[in-house]
């Protein structure tokens, strides 16, 4: 298990943690979730002793990093950039089993489950961004760790490897072993973790089971179609449930009623339906609706309020060359952004 109790961070006036507090348990793949510049990375590292927290703890099993047995306990892929690229995959490894005291035997092990046995031998500064990731990936479970912490492991990977990667979580976490794992890839991090922590700004937002999140932060309600769609409106509305009409899609939405609840309904009225579905919001709206606050980074439509000026155009007046100042120091690119990570 690992335990974060008030971890703060601060880079000068920039508070990039804000007593950070939550756990992540085994026996589950924990989704780590934050729009940019929330403060995911440096949670991260402090997690991993790579950078040092201002105030406030990390445990992990009741232990800091530091005090745990190498790579035998806790195996992480923050960049998988990281390995030295005039060394090929076997000996990148084969260089942290060493240092770790892990048999050479594991080196293939891990090369093969990761799928780059065939390119052994080939120095990592020439794979592709699927290969590295690959690479890291097998790094992080050379140990045979009872944790692992990933951070974008998708990233660069082919259907194949999502896929691959997602099975190997889940399945690790059903032996027990804690997993941690951070991405922008809502739709994958909706098919792959179990529990959500979110956060903001460096603050907790949520702590919460996957489904729970979703319908906690997001609108559920069924969706109504029929040929005989003003008297399925009489029908509802004797029955004491409001419904909305959507002209649009000539449907009819209602709030409150379960799915089957609405077919028994309109079947004892001889109501033909056309379409009778429950509509689930996905996790994207979710998070976007949760954390709709603390998005620092703001993209805008051209043309829309906020959006930069095309290149040697002035932004507050297209007519005006850029060149030509009307504003005092302060002002420009350098205000837009609030903080990073």
């Amino acid at each position: 298990m690992i335990e974060l109790e008030g971890l703060t961070k601060r880079f000068g006036a920039k508070t990039a943690v804000d007593h950070l507090s939550f756990q992540v348990r085994p026996g589950v793949v924990t989704g780590f979730l934050g729009p940019n510049g929330a403060g995911k990375s440096t949670t991260m590292r402090m997690m991993l002793d790579l950078d040092n927290p201002t105030s406030g703890t990390v445990r992990i099993d009741g232990k800091h990093y530091r005090d745990l047995p190498e790579l035998k306990y806790i195996g992480a892929l923050l960049d998988a950039k990281a390995m030295h690229g005039g060394r090929n995959a076997y000996n990148n490894l084969l260089c942290l089993a060493q240092s770790n005291r892990i048999p050479e035997q594991r080196v293939a092990e891990v090369l093969d489950l990761v799928g780059l046995t065939a390119v052994a031998k080939k120095k990592s500064k020439g794979f592709s961004l699927g290969m590295g990731q690959r690479l890291g990936i097998a790094a992080a479970l050379l140990g045979d760790p009872e944790i692992l912490m990933f951070d974008e492991p998708v990233n660069g990977l082919d259907p194949e490897g999502i896929l691959w990667i997602r099975n190997l979580m889940k399945g690790m976490a059903a032996e027990g072993r804690t997993i941690f794992v951070s991405s922008h890839l809502m739709s994958e991090m909706a098919l792959t973790a179990d529990h959500l922590v979110v956060i903001g700004q460096g603050k907790l937002l949520a702590d919460l089971p996957m489904a729970d999140f979703i319908q906690q932060n997001s609108r559920s309600y069924v969706r109504l179609r029929s040929p005989q769609q003003e008297r399925l409106k009489d029908v509802l509305h004797d029955s004491g449930i409001d419904a909305i009409s959507v002209p649009a899609t000539g449907t009819l939405e209602i709030d409150g009623a379960s799915a089957e609840q609405l077919g028994e309904l309109a079947a004892q009225h001889q109501i033909v339906l056309h379409e009778l579905s429950p509509q689930r919001a996905s996790l994207e709206e979710a998070f976007m609706r949760m954390t709709a606050d603390s998005v620092e980074y703001h993209a805008h439509a051209p043309g829309a309020p906020g959006t930069p000026a095309p290149p040697g155009m002035a932004a507050d007046n297209p007519a005006r060359p850029a060149d030509v100042p009307a504003w005092g120091a302060g002002s420009g690119f350098e205000a837009q952004r609030k903080g990073g990570e």
